[in-house]
């Protein structure tokens, strides 16, 4: 590892300095992420992690403002000027935990089972570090460190916040995301699309109901219903280009409850991915268009209930070049990593649509242990990452390199 800052493009602070204070720092964030691990909380009720965010990042001499609801701002280093903005996501699933950790859940039926936790935890402990510089006048430019509710849901929180202004007068974005296929100690990297877009679909059929003896009097709206779950999948299929990924999975099928009545309602619900953002866009129009046709023989009605969700997180070129060159400096070239793009949606993707910015994958699993997926009660990454995401995130936000200065994308 290099300690040369002797580039304009290097971070002010050395690279020993910087991997100090993250040691340093580094128990206070985790005494932080088992506490916000135990009392997880859902979308837009994430009262207890507010306060106990606000509270640390006062503590630590940052400027606190809670956005309306749940959710806050800390800020850090010079006011005027432009500045960073480093994101993390607060809310926690609808998942029973089956960890077994000593810090496991409290709340039944609720668990960080995406690894919110630790994108908290990080966010908050690179602000320790950059409180640190700060006071040692070694931090150029301002950071805003934002702790954003409601990414778990559609729509979701990053939308709201973003109308409070809190972009205002950024220069770039940065956030990290939980990767359970990467070992701890590595982060994966790419330009341009990393997840895709995500929109929720609910198909809801009704007719007359009736005898199952006479489903030519009643309208068979279950067959028509397996008709939607097992052909508009397949139609998307050969109607999108391929290349566009185009996914539509089911997550809840229901009708009716006795087996000698057609029930008069039923109802399909699941995501609809795309790995591109022109797809994305005229997806729903096909959708409602499919499944008029596959329903018109059967003589039951439909409605198309589609929630728009995120785009693609589209990782600006040079954003991801800052990330990469604080990740190499920091950790190693080893340690960085390419990664592929995912059908996985994160409304990080909003932020992006203000200004540059790029999302890293932060490397979760234990060297030679399992690989935990997402959204599983039983994910429980490596708490070694965690000092991998401060670092790494810290180094991005005191680097020059990192202060963009490119053209706003239009908003939508």
């Amino acid at each position: 590892m290099s300690s040369d800052t002797s580039s304009p493009a290097a971070p002010t602070a050395g690279l020993d300095e910087l991997a100090a204070l993250v040691a340093e720092h580094e128990p206070a964030a985790r005494a932080l992420r088992r506490d916000v691990h135990a009392h997880p909380e859902l979308a837009r009720a994430e009262h207890r992690t507010t306060r106990l965010l606000a509270e640390a990042m006062e503590r630590a001499g940052l400027a606190v403002r809670l956005l309306p609801g749940t959710g806050l701002v800390a800020d850090v280093g010079p006011a005027e000027g432009p500045r960073l903005v480093l994101r993390a996501d607060i809310d926690a699933l609808g998942v029973q935990e089956a960890t077994g950790l000593p810090y496991a859940s409290t709340v039944p039926g609720t668990a960080h089972a995406c690894g919110h936790d630790v994108h908290t935890a990080a966010v908050a402990g690179a602000g320790l570090v950059l409180a640190a510089l700060h006071r040692a006048g070694e931090l150029p430019h301002g950071v805003r460190l934002l702790f954003q509710p409601a990414e778990e849901v559609m729509p979701g929180g990053a939308l709201d916040v973003i109308g409070t202004g809190v972009l205002e007068g950024a220069a770039a974005v940065y956030g990290l995301h939980c990767d359970p296929t990467l070992d701890v100690g590595t982060v994966g990297l790419k330009a341009g699309p990393i997840t895709s877009a995500s929109d929720h679909v609910t198909v809801r059929l009704s007719g007359t109901g009736g005898h199952t003896s006479r489903p030519h009097l009643a309208g068979d709206l279950v067959f028509a219903l397996g008709q939607v779950v097992t052909q508009l999948p397949a139609v998307l299929a050969r109607r999108v280009d391929p290349r566009a990924g185009v996914n539509l999975t089911w997550g809840a099928v229901h009708a009716g409850d006795a087996a000698n009545a057609v029930p008069a309602e039923g109802y399909a619900a699941g995501t609809l991915r795309c790995m591109e953002t022109e797809a994305w866009q005229h997806a729903g129009e096909l959708v409602e268009s499919v499944v008029a046709d596959l329903v018109r023989p059967y003589s039951v009605s439909a409605e198309v209930v589609l929630v728009r969700g995120v785009p693609p997180v589209d990782n600006e070129v040079r954003a991801t070049a800052a990330l990469e060159h604080a990740a190499r400096a920091l950790l190693g070239d080893d340690a960085v990593l390419p990664t592929r793009q995912s059908l996985g949606g994160e409304d990080f993707a909003w932020y992006l649509h203000h200004v540059p910015g790029a999302m890293v994958r932060l490397g979760t699993r234990t060297p030679g242990g399992t690989t935990y997926d997402l959204h599983r009660g039983d994910y429980a990454p490596d708490e070694a990452a965690l000092a991998t995401g401060i670092g790494v995130l810290a180094a991005t936000a005191v680097s020059r390199r990192a202060l963009l200065q490119v053209p706003r994308r239009p908003a939508g």
